[in-house]
């Protein structure tokens, strides 16, 4: 029995248009250069050059006077060390010392694929047979640096897809650094092991028990600021890192889907945030609550990390930790099994994995249930989201790599009380790359990061040749039938 994939004639692209203002720096010394030359400026100059910049901007960004506002307030310390006060400085003079340290960001302008989808929290004001969902893409822009985009659509009686348009403004969001740091978790921290023990020890020495996020930066700045050697800057530097691991994120809540993007913040990730996996995921008492996994990447060091929401608006970002956690590919099951958080994952970079835990931070202990078999497979096989509950097992989206590094999309079926063991696994791909959506970024890739069933179909959104998304569709019970067949065949 061969099954019917219907390939949805919608591409989502790029956007290229859409642009961030970001924080840009070059350097104490260059910044101080920069800083004098504004502050010898006349109030009347201030005012000629701000007054335009603010205009034009203006209908560009979503209220720019408050990012210009933020970008300054960043260089304090860096006014401290100039004897000159922060909170004196002129509103317009704030505005323009904000200008020479922002840029745009084009989040869309090189890429725009590996969609997840999850049910919309809103289900309000629907027909009978519609959906609403969001979906998350990895967009990528210039150097190849790699944000979290978003989109909104609905899904009809008849699994057709309309994807709403995009607004007219990105927006970033404000970050929440923790309030309090306990000093014995805090340098226990994974991460801790990739700095120098003495600079940690320094460090440790000169805080309190408890402290808080500024009070480890001004420790961190005076350090750096102290040292002439730059890998002991670094070093420094990285400790600062290790707070920045966890945070919490804001949208305003005048934003639109579209408009919320999640941009690198940390230094863990300032090279890119690559292929979220989000769930929605039922809780012990009932209640509904959204996890996506995704890779950070600081340009050499990849870190797997957590991200939490319950209504997309607001979201903590956590790391993920312990020996299971190596490698990419993690996908957190929508619920718990037998009491404990369940992972899937790709530890050794070709195999695919289960991995449980009590916490939902900590991984360890991956037991591996794959490993390639069939020739499009052979390089390396994966998941493509979070697995999907049936009657009869969890459906498993994987990715296969072959031939000419081909990526295709296959599927296989796990035990419910027990995922480690496989009940089928198609033999040939459920999706490859066709004629038209071989070329692009990097061509003969198909990925997907998550599916979701609807009306008895598995819809999957999948990335074509890491350039745009489009969407594919199989009858669920088919589907489930085949792996089954699989299963029982000799």
């Amino acid at each position: 029995m061969r099954l019917t994939i219907e390939r949805k004639d919608l591409k989502v692209y790029p956007d290229p248009k859409r642009v961030i203002a970001r924080f840009f720096f070059n350097g104490d010394v260059r910044a101080r250069q920069l800083i004098q030359k504004v502050m010898e400026l006349s109030e009347q100059e201030v005012f000629e050059i701000t007054s335009p910049i603010l205009q034009e901007f203006s209908k560009r960004h979503r209220n720019i006077t408050k990012v210009l506002i933020r970008h300054a307030s960043r260089l304090k310390y860096l006014l401290k060390s100039m004897e000159i006060e922060y909170d004196d400085i002129e509103l317009n003079r704030r505005l323009l010392i904000g200008t020479f340290f922002t840029h745009e960001y084009s989040i869309e302008s090189a890429a725009f694929f590996n969609p997840s989808i999850v049910e919309d929290p809103d289900q309000t004001e629907l027909e009978e047979g519609q959906k609403r969902v969001i979906m998350s893409f990895r967009a990528v822009g210039e150097g190849h640096i790699s944000s979290i985009a978003f989109r909104r659509a609905l899904l009809d009686q008849e699994n057709n897809i309309v994807v709403n348009a995009v607004g007219n403004y990105v927006d970033e969001a404000d970050i929440i650094h923790s309030a309090a740091y306990q000093k014995k978790l805090f340098f226990d921290n994974e991460f801790s092991g990739q700095i120098d023990k003495r600079i940690l020890k320094e460090v440790g020495n000169h805080l309190e028990e408890h402290f808080d996020y500024n009070r480890l930066k001004s420790l961190i700045n005076d350090k750096v600021s102290a040292n002439t050697n730059e890998q002991i800057k670094l070093e420094y530097e990285k400790v600062l890192w290790l707070a920045d691991a966890y945070y919490e994120i804001t949208f305003s809540m005048d934003t639109d889907i579209s408009d919320r993007v999640i941009f690198p913040i940390s230094e863990f990730e300032r090279k890119g945030i690559e292929d979220a996996r989000f769930v929605r995921f039922t809780e012990d008492d009932g209640s509904i609550v959204y996890f996506a996994t995704y890779t950070a990447y600081d340009g050499e060091i990849i870190v797997p990390k957590l991200l939490k929401t319950h209504d997309f608006y607001n979201f903590k970002i956590m790391p993920l930790y312990g020996a299971g956690t190596q490698n990419k590919n993690f996908a957190l099951f929508p619920r718990k099994i037998n009491g404990k958080f369940v992972m899937a994952s790709r530890n050794d970079g070709w195999n695919n994995y289960i991995m449980y835990s009590d916490n939902i931070n900590l991984w360890k202990n991956p037991i591996q249930i794959q490993a390639p078999k069939y020739p499009w497979e052979f390089i390396q096989v994966g998941n493509c989201g979070s697995p999907i509950e049936t009657e009869y097992g969890w459906l498993l989206m994987t990715h296969g790599v072959g031939p000419m590094r081909r990526y295709c999309i296959g599927a296989s079926l796990l035990q419910l009380d027990d995922p480690t063991i496989e009940i089928g696994h198609l033999d040939e791909p459920l999706l490859i790359p066709n004629k038209d959506e071989r070329e692009g970024y990097v061509p003969n890739v198909l990925y997907s990061c998550g599916s979701i069933v609807h009306n008895g179909q598995l819809i999957i959104p999948y990335g074509l040749s890491d350039y745009c998304s489009s969407f594919a569709t199989v009858d669920l019970n088919a589907l489930v039938d085949k792996l089954y067949n699989k299963a029982a065949s000799p």
